[in-house]
C-alpha cells in the first residue's frame, strides 16, 4: 500500500546566488528522499520556494540598486534554472511573494490572535533619528563584543558565528547613514511559545531514537530552557502587513511568515493541479509522514516554532497527540558544510556558486560527491581535491569503468545484444544475489534518511561486481569457452540493471543514460523500487562513457580562482 509522504524544505532568500552549502545542507538530501519514495510507489508532494521577504533581501536591492522586487525576480529566475538543471525535482517550488501565501500567512494570524496565543508588547528596538525609521538587525552594525569583529552585524558576527543583539555591539551604527541608534519603545505582537511548552514535551517523546541525535537533542535543550514568547512583527515596509486595525505600518516578521510557505506552497500547487483539496490528505490524514530538510541552524523553527503554530492553528489536543494539521515526523537537518576548510560565506564571497559549477561541469559528479561527504551528523568539507579524486576513482575508475568495459565486451562480440545465460555457478548466484541485498539496504538506509550510507551500498555492489568480472575474465571465455562468457556478461548487466535504480535517487542523469543504453524503453522512475530483468537478445545502445575524468589541475585551477574571487566583494 502507498504512503503519503510530504517533504518541505527550508526556503532560501533571495539575496544571492545559491552555493553549495544550500545544496549539501537541504535541497539534494531532500531530492534523494523524494525520487526514493517516487520509486517506491509512494505519493510524494515535495515543495518549498524563495524566501523573497526579510531584511537580507532589501540590504541587496540597495547594494544593487534596484527594488526588492527586482532582486527577487531575477534570483528567483536563477534557482529554479539551478534547481533544473542540477536535477532537483519539486512538485512545486514557489515565492513568498503570491495571493496565496499572503492569505494563509494572514489567517494563521488572525487564528492564533483570535485564540489569544498572539499577544501585544511593548519593546525597545534600535531607531536612526537621520533617517526616521526603525532599524531591522542587519541594519545594525558594530564590533563584536567576543572577536571584535568591527564589522558584526546586529543579529550575528559573520566571522565569529555567535548570534547577536543589536545592544550587544560596541560602538553601534546604522548601516545606512552611519550615525549610532537611539533605543525607542514599539508595539508588537508576539507567539506565546510558552503556552506549547508541555504540549511539545508530550509530541518529542516519540521522535527519540527517530530523529537525529544532533536534531532531538539541541530541540531538548531549548524545552529544557523554558520557551520564551517570540515577536512576530517588525518595523518593516518590505513583507506581509499585519491584518489588524491600527498596525497596517508593521510586517510580519518573515521567520512567522516562511515557515507557514511549507503550507501555502502545499494549498498553490494543489490550485495549479486544478484540485483545491489535493493538499488535504498531506496535511490532515493521520498516516501522512512529513518531512522537513534544512540547515542546522534552522532546527528550532522546525522543532519548536513551527509545531507550535500548527498546534495553535489546528486545535492541538495533547492527549490525543494531534489536531487538524500534521506535526513533522522527521527533521532530518544537516550540519554545515565548509569549503577549503573555511565557512561558506556570501558575503565574503567564499561560496562556489550553483550556476558556475554548472556552467562548466556535469550535475551528477557533484550530486555524488556531495551525497558522499553529506554533513548528516558533523560538519563536512568541499576541497576540490577531494571532489576530483572521488569523481575519478570511485565515479569513472569503479562505477563508470564497470558500465564501460561490460557494455563494450558485450557489444562487440554478441552483436550490440544481451547474451543468454547458460548454467549459473556459485559464483554467479552470490553475485546476483548481492544485488538483491544491496536493493534492500539501500531501502532501508533511505527510509531513515541515512543517505551516505545508502551511497556506500551502491558502490559496494559496482566494486563487488568489478571483482567478479575480473575473476570471470569474459575477455578471455570469449575466445576459449563463449557460454562462459555469456554468463557472465548476462550476470554483470542484471547487476548493472540494478545500480540503475539504487543509484537513481542520487545520480538520476547517469541511470537514466544507463537505463536506456541497456535497451529499456520508458523511464528508470517508472520502473519502480526493484531490479528489472534483462531479456536475452534485448537491444543494446551503443556504450558510451557515464562520467569524464577531470585533471589533477583543475583543483589548482578552481582554488586560484576561488581566493580571487574573495577578494573582490560580492
Amino acid at each position: 500500500m502507498s504512503e503519503l509522504i510530504f517533504i518541505g524544505v527550508a526556503w532560501p532568500y533571495a539575496n544571492g546566488p545559491l552555493h553549495l552549502g544550500q545544496i549539501a545542507g537541504a535541497n539534494l538530501p531532500a531530492d534523494i528522499f523524494a525520487r526514493y519514495h517516487r520509486l517506491k510507489g509512494n505519493q510524494v508532494l515535495m515543495v518549498s520556494g524563495t524566501d523573497q521577504h526579510g531584511t537580507p533581501v532589501t540590504i541587496r536591492a540597495e547594494q544593487e540598486g534596484k527594488t526588492p522586487q527586482q532582486v527577487v525576480d531575477n534570483y528567483h529566475s536563477e534557482y529554479l534554472d539551478v534547481w533544473k538543471r542540477l536535477g532537483i525535482s519539486y512538485d512545486l517550488y514557489t515565492t513568498t511573494g503570491t495571493l496565496t501565501h499572503r492569505k494563509v500567512v494572514q489567517d494563521i494570524f488572525l487564528n492564533l490572535y483570535e485564540k489569544g496565543l498572539l499577544i501585544r508588547k511593548v519593546t525597545e528596538h534600535p531607531y536612526c533619528q537621520e533617517d526616521g525609521r526603525f532599524l531591522a538587525d542587519r541594519y545594525v552594525e558594530g564590533t563584536c563584543p567576543l572577536c571584535n569583529n568591527p564589522l558584526a552585524r546586529g543579529d550575528q558576527c559573520e566571522l565569529c558565528g555567535k548570534p547577536l543583539s543589536p545592544g550587544d555591539l560596541i560602538d553601534w551604527r546604522c548601516r545606512i547613514c552611519g550615525k549610532p541608534p537611539l533605543m525607542r519603545d514599539s508595539e508588537h505582537f508576539f507567539l506565546k511559545l510558552s503556552s506549547f511548552q508541555e504540549a511539545l514535551a508530550f509530541w518529542l517523546k516519540p521522535a527519540q531514537g527517530r530523529w537525529r541525535p544532533n536534531v532531538y537533542n539541541f530541540t531538548l535543550g531549548w524545552l529544557s530552557e523554558g520557551l520564551q514568547d517570540r515577536a512576530v512583527t517588525r518595523d518593516i515596509t518590505w513583507g506581509i502587513p499585519t491584518p489588524i486595525p491600527g498596525y497596517e505600518d508593521k510586517c510580519i516578521y518573515v521567520w512567522f511568515e516562511a515557515v507557514i510557505g511549507y503550507l501555502s506552497a502545499s494549498i498553490e500547487w494543489a490550485e495549479r493541479m486544478g484540485d483545491v483539496e489535493a493538499w488535504r490528505p498531506f496535511w490532515q490524514d493521520r498516516s501522512s509522514k512529513a518531512y522537513y530538510f534544512l540547515g542546522k541552524d534552522n532546527i528550532p523553527f522546525h522543532t519548536i516554532i513551527w509545531p507550535s503554530m500548527l498546534m495553535g492553528y489546528g486545535d492541538y489536543q495533547e492527549k490525543k497527540g494531534e489536531g487538524k494539521y500534521n506535526l513533522p515526523y522527521d527533521v532530518p537537518a544537516n550540519e554545515f558544510l565548509s569549503l577549503e576548510g573555511r565557512k561558506l560565506s556570501t558575503s565574503q564571497n567564499w561560496a562556489v556558486w550553483a550556476t558556475d559549477y554548472l556552467d562548466r561541469f556535469d550535475p551528477d559528479p557533484l550530486r555524488y560527491y556531495l551525497s558522499a561527504t553529506m554533513p548528516e551528523t558533523s560538519d563536512s568539507d568541499f576541497s576540490w581535491t577531494g571532489f576530483i579524486r572521488r569523481n575519478n576513482d570511485e565515479l569513472v575508475a569503479t562505477y563508470g569503468n564497470l558500465v564501460h568495459r561490460v557494455l563494450t565486451l558485450t557489444y562487440k562480440n554478441f552483436n550490440g545484444k544481451v547474451p543468454n545465460p547458460h548454467e549459473l555457478d556459485e559464483d554467479d548466484k552470490l553475485m546476483l544475489n548481492r544485488a538483491d541485498e544491496a536493493l534492500s539496504q539501500v531501502d532501508e538506509a533511505l527510509k531513515i534518511c541515512h543517505f551516505r550510507e545508502a551511497l556506500g551500498k551502491c558502490m559496494a555492489l559496482a566494486a563487488a561486481c568489478n571483482r567478479y568480472v575480473d575473476l570471470k575474465a569474459p575477455w578471455k571465455a570469449i575466445k576459449e569457452n563463449n557460454p562462459s562468457a555469456a554468463t557472465t556478461l548476462w550476470v554483470s548487466i542484471s547487476i548493472l540493471s540494478a545500480l540503475k535504480t539504487i543509484q537513481f535517487p542520487f545520480l538520476p542523469f547517469s541511470s537514466s543514460r544507463l537505463h536506456e543504453m541497456l535497451g529499456f524503453q520508458g523511464k528508470v522512475e517508472e520502473v519502480g523500487w526493484r531490479i528489472q530483468s534483462v531479456k536475452p537478445g534485448q537491444t543494446l545502445q551503443t556504450p558510451i562513457p557515464l562520467f569524464s575524468k577531470l585533471e589533477d589541475s583543475v583543483a589548482e585551477i578552481e582554488i586560484e580562482k576561488l581566493h580571487l574571487q574573495s577578494s573582490r566583494t560580492l
